[in-house]
């Protein structure tokens, strides 16, 4: 063959590797929710894509069989193409064998350049760069050249398939999405500046609605304002005037004996229309919905839903009420703080750098916001305080400090053996013990 013919085989080769490279990444790089959406267009050559995806056995089985066959035929055919005028060249300086060892050497070289530039890294760039756009182009061939190479792909995917299942490994990959890979996906998202950190922060606290129990959210029972059966019209005024709020549990003398929860908006009707209060009409109770402690905030929404309400007690194993969740008191959860008042916030970043965070915060929000990591037996407890409890092994008292991974929590006030304010200063010392 002369040199042109040899030149433009070369061509042809480094263009039939280029294409097998341009197929093989693409089809790997494409992503099945874009592809989704494109069949759901109406794209026939998407569930092409898609079908090569779900079995790329045989795809790739193709792909190698017409790589290797190009890789042969490049080396054979490139040897010829550029040693012999390279020869001739070197012969003018050095003796015969030298200058056709070097000459070999020089053209294997140029060859293998010309393969890893033009039939390698540039298809793979592209292919990785659109590769939908790639994969719908190129999938018509291929399927093309799946059933040319049919007996061949046949031999050679059955080899794997042995080789495989002697080795214990999976014939196909897993394509189950899992919490984990949203995550993934919502913070490279994040860092790409395709969404904003505070959308990823809500998509994050989304997921933790599973794993965030109803205790860490809830107001205590210290908290509850709720109102006796018994109590006359001027004592109800009084105490939604001082302590107002959407929804009141009605109790026969404690807490722990609820008759139902009363609206506000129900009270306020009658107060407009002039009539009396009184909690003991059956009209204004409403049947509580009362939740166990060891609920997820998931299953509390759910609990909501199914009951169409926005307020529930909480209670403990022994069927004492430990505290109250409201809707909104979820929400915020989801929400982190971004419309939380500043006036209301939990988490307080000072100007020397330190923080004063309340107890009752949950013990996740406080782990985000100083970039903490897990800490120790974090299913013994939700909350700050909680956390402080277990370190220290006792109810903590005011000046009472622990150390962790790099910080100082100083409690600074209690009241009733509740922890009501923290202050969280960097510690430089190694400690990591109560104090």
């Amino acid at each position: 063959m002369s040199f042109t013919e040899n030149l433009l085989l070369i061509v042809a080769l480094i263009a039939a590797s280029a294409f097998f490279a341009l197929a093989e990444i693409a089809l790997a790089a494409s992503r099945r929710l874009r592809l989704r959406q494109l069949a759901d267009e109406g794209n026939p050559r998407a569930l092409l894509v898609l079908r090569a995806q779900e079995q790329p056995g045989h795809y790739f089985t193709a792909v190698q069989i017409g790589l290797n066959a190009v890789a042969i035929l490049g080396g054979i055919v490139g040897e010829g193409l550029f040693g012999p005028p390279l020869a001739a060249v070197l012969e003018r300086w050095l003796a015969p064998p030298t200058a056709a060892a070097l000459a070999f050497a020089l053209s294997v070289l140029i060859v293998t350049s010309l393969f890893v530039v033009f039939a390698d890294l540039l298809p793979k760039r592209v292919s990785m760069a659109v590769p939908e756009r790639v994969a719908l182009r190129l999938i018509t061939p291929m399927n093309r050249l799946l059933l040319l190479f049919k007996p061949a792909i046949w031999l050679y995917s059955r080899a794997a398939d042995l080789v495989l299942r002697l080795a214990g490994l999976p014939q196909q990959r897993d394509e189950r999405i899992t919490a984990d890979d949203i995550l993934a996906l919502a913070e490279a998202g994040a860092q790409a500046g395709a969404i904003h950190r505070p959308e990823q922060q809500v998509i994050e606290n989304l997921f933790e609605l599973e794993t965030r129990t109803v205790s860490s959210t809830m107001i205590p029972r210290a908290g509850i304002v709720w109102l006796r059966h018994d109590d006359p019209d001027d004592v109800v005024r009084a105490r939604i005037a001082a302590e107002p709020f959407s929804t009141y549990p009605v109790c026969r003398e404690t807490l722990d004996l609820v008759l139902g929860t009363v609206d506000a908006k129900d009270l306020f009707q009658r107060v407009l229309k002039g009539e009396p209060i009184r909690l003991t009409d059956a009209a204004l109770l409403h049947k509580p919905v009362v939740v166990p402690e060891q609920l997820s905030l998931s299953e509390v929404l759910q609990q909501f839903r199914q009951q169409h309400e926005d307020f529930a007690l909480v209670v403990n194993e022994y069927g004492t009420v430990v505290g109250m969740v409201t809707l909104g008191d979820v929400m915020s959860t989801v929400m982190a703080g971004l419309v939380t008042q500043d006036d209301e916030e939990m988490i307080v970043r000072r100007d020397d750098g330190s923080w004063l965070i309340d107890g009752l915060t949950p013990m996740p929000d406080v782990l985000r916001a100083l970039s903490l990591q897990e800490p120790p037996h974090v299913d013994d407890y939700d909350s700050l305080a909680g956390f402080l409890m277990v370190m220290l092994r006792r109810v903590p008292r005011r000046t009472d400090r622990v150390v962790w991974d790099g910080h100082r929590f100083e409690v600074l006030d209690v009241d009733n053996y509740r922890i009501d304010q923290v202050l969280v200063t960097r510690d430089t010392s190694d400690a990591t013990a109560p104090q």
